[in-house]
């Protein structure tokens, strides 16, 4: 400041609010091993910063530097000279696990919450399930339930989720009550009555 804007050294401490004896000291004092040490950490810490384009935050930064100089380096004090530096990492937005798809057709909502039905083959409700097995398997149940009296009217077990599971179940369905014409409702909505 005081060479860049031809500040006085007394108003700058001023505004520091330390003596000038205390800057003096400070600026003529011998370097001492420590100091040196940051100095060089600090280096070597804003190189390794700036390599990962700063995705690390001073637990990597630690990790790191340990490997690179082979000795111990406290995870605070390279908090403490990210903080000196003005350096942090940069915060990545999580990704959305799931992809919002625009439905083809919107079926009329047909069953509007009237979950009870009088009789046998009269509505069914029909969703699909996700199950996680082993190492990372997955298995998908679709099923057919009737509101009549909570039977499962038909199921398909299936290792993909697509449409080709739900039309399979429906034929099983469409198999065990051939002559009937319910309501299917799905929570996607894409069904509406089945007629024969």
């Amino acid at each position: 400041m005081q060479q860049e804007h031809h500040f006085s050294i007394k108003l700058l401490c001023q505004i520091a609010q330390i003596s000038r004896s205390s800057y003096y000291k400070w600026l003529n004092h011998p370097v001492s091993p420590r100091e040196r040490e940051n100095g060089q950490l600090m280096k070597a810490m804003i190189f390794l910063y700036e390599k990962v384009e700063g995705i690390y935050g001073y637990r990597q930064l630690t990790i790191n530097l340990r490997r690179r100089n082979d000795q111990r380096i406290n995870h605070k004090r390279i908090y403490r000279l990210m903080r000196v530096a003005g350096i942090q990492s940069v915060i990545r937005r999580k990704k959305k696990k799931y992809v919002k798809s625009t439905q083809q057709q919107i079926a009329e909502n047909l069953l509007d919450r009237k979950f009870t039905a009088t009789h046998s083959n009269e509505k069914w409700l029909t969703d699909v399930t996700e199950f996680k097995y082993g190492e990372g398997h997955k298995a998908y149940l679709s099923a057919i339930l009737d509101l009549h009296d909570k039977s499962i009217v038909a199921y398909t077990l299936g290792h993909s989720n697509n449409n080709n599971l739900v039309f399979n179940t429906l034929d099983l369905a469409l198999k065990v009550a051939p002559s009937s014409t319910p309501m299917i409702h799905s929570d996607r909505g894409v069904f509406g009555r089945l007629e024969m």
